[in-house]
């Protein structure tokens, strides 16, 4: 496992580091011309007000110079951190050979199958390479699935995220996304997922993953319960934007054996919580099950190159040349740098450090919970977690605006955190895998600063 003082290296060594109250003037005067000029859509500036200069392993300089440590990690792209210096000179070099060839292949591409399956469950024999984007490796696997299936409905689950185009979006639950856009794509199901601290079925918590379950398999054996026989059912192994939710391993089990026993497909979104992130190359290994679909993107590109892929099962191979095509399916330059990110990943246990730290900050976080009266729930797995920030512990009330200040106050202190959840309600903590403990720990210890302050603001 690699050294901490290698890991230190990577990062500004004096984060976080606030020069000038965020936005500072050249952050302002860039806002502005954004606000200006480009769509109103936008949305990260709106609640981390700065402009970026450049990053560094888990830290981030903005154009004041004002050091954060990143908590966010472009949404969980950053695995391997900002500016890896293998993966910048493994993209150097390809861009010096081929930057783009349809799905001609070459070198680079090779050698990134070849790892990708040596990474993946062995069943999983095949590898393709889509567009640029997690919803692309989506819309691909929902493809892939109802060409062999034959069917056309889709199960997703409560507080799914899969993406923002066509079909994606419609197996996307937040109704943010979707209100006033009218019919989406048909065919879309949802049942409830293993959501311990919310969960809908009035039995005891700890049961939870077990009633959620049940509930697939009767929608799927009753055959009046409205809902065809799916494709597919798709499944993020750990939900990220609906707030940050390891399942059960059960839950997980549970699914596999309803799908399996029902003819019915199983995708396993790994596009957030795949490759390190929980502790494990793929969260689907934590329940020791394997999905017939995964799908990758993110931390597959390295450092933020665009790039998406699915691995499927070798009797799913049947769409022949030409079905799904996308020009921006042969960047080399994401693949040579996928390559080396993946290969620091696996040669310095990477994923394994990942579940041992993040170990360490769950049961700090879990410490600021009992200390909190607005924490009511701290969860995750590996390096993948988050704060359910409510009104009231007994009641549970969802405190959005709370959330809100937390991710505020953060930033004004000098980190970078998001917020998600089915309520808005989860500080979410995503940072590069490649962290310090010191750098983490002293996330933590802001964090309990900033909560202390919000809970006495309100009384």
């Amino acid at each position: 496992m690699i050294d901490e003082k290698k890991l230190a290296e990577l990062s500004f060594p004096s984060a976080p580091d606030i020069k000038v109250a965020p936005p500072g003037p050249k952050s302002q005067e860039i806002l502005n011309y954004q606000d200006q000029n480009e769509g109103s859509a936008v949305s990260y500036t709106r609640g981390m007000p700065m402009a970026l200069k450049r990053g560094r392993g888990a830290t981030i300089e903005d154009a004041d110079g004002n050091i954060y440590i990143d908590m966010f990690g472009g949404a969980g792209v950053m695995a391997v951190g900002h500016g890896h210096p293998d993966v910048l000179e493994a993209a150097r070099q390809e861009i010096e050979n081929v930057t783009h060839a349809l799905d001609i292949p070459t070198e680079s591409r090779a050698k990134l199958v070849k790892l990708l399956k040596e990474l993946l469950p062995k069943e999983l024999t095949r590898v393709f390479f889509g567009g640029p984007t997690g919803s692309d490796a989506v819309e691909t696997a929902l493809k892939l699935a109802k060409w062999n299936t034959g069917r056309h409905g889709i199960i997703a689950f409560e507080g799914a995220y899969h993406g923002m185009t066509g079909a994606a979006l419609a197996l996307t639950t937040d109704s943010s996304h979707r209100d006033g856009l009218g019919p989406l794509v048909p065919g879309a199901q949802f049942v409830p997922y293993d959501y311990r601290y919310r969960h809908p079925f009035g039995c005891k918590d700890e049961d939870s993953d077990l009633y959620a379950a049940d509930y697939l398999e009767r929608v799927l054996s009753d055959s009046h319960s409205g809902v065809s026989k799916p494709a597919a059912v798709i499944m993020e192994p750990v939900q990220g934007e609906g707030g940050s939710i390891p399942p059960s391993a059960r839950f997980l089990q549970r699914v596999r054996e309803i799908t399996e026993h029902h003819g019915v497909l199983l995708i396993c979104d790994e596009i957030q919580s795949g490759l390190g992130r929980t502790g494990k190359m793929f969260a689907f290994e934590h329940a020791g099950i394997v999905p017939d679909i995964v799908t990758m993107s993110k931390a597959l590109g390295g450092v933020g190159f665009p790039i998406s892929a699915i691995a499927y099962k070798e009797e799913l191979n049947t769409w022949p040349p030409g079905k799904t095509i996308g020009t921006f399916r042969g960047n080399m330059i994401a693949f040579a740098a996928g390559h080396a990110a993946l290969t620091f990943m696996r040669d310095n246990e990477i994923p394994q450090r990942a579940a041992k730290l993040g170990e360490k900050v769950l049961a700090e976080l879990k410490k600021l919970e009992a200390e909190s009266k607005i924490i009511g729930d701290a969860r995750g797995i590996g390096l993948m977690m988050g704060l359910e920030i409510v009104r009231d512990k007994k009641t549970k009330e969802p405190a959005g605006d709370l959330a809100k200040k937390v991710r505020k106050y953060l930033h004004q202190r000098g980190v970078m955190i998001e917020v998600g959840g089915h309520h808005g309600n989860v500080a979410r903590l995503l940072p590069p895998l490649v962290i310090t403990e010191e750098l983490a720990m002293k996330t933590v210890e802001i964090l309990r600063g900033v909560i202390q302050d919000i809970e006495r603001e309100v009384g």
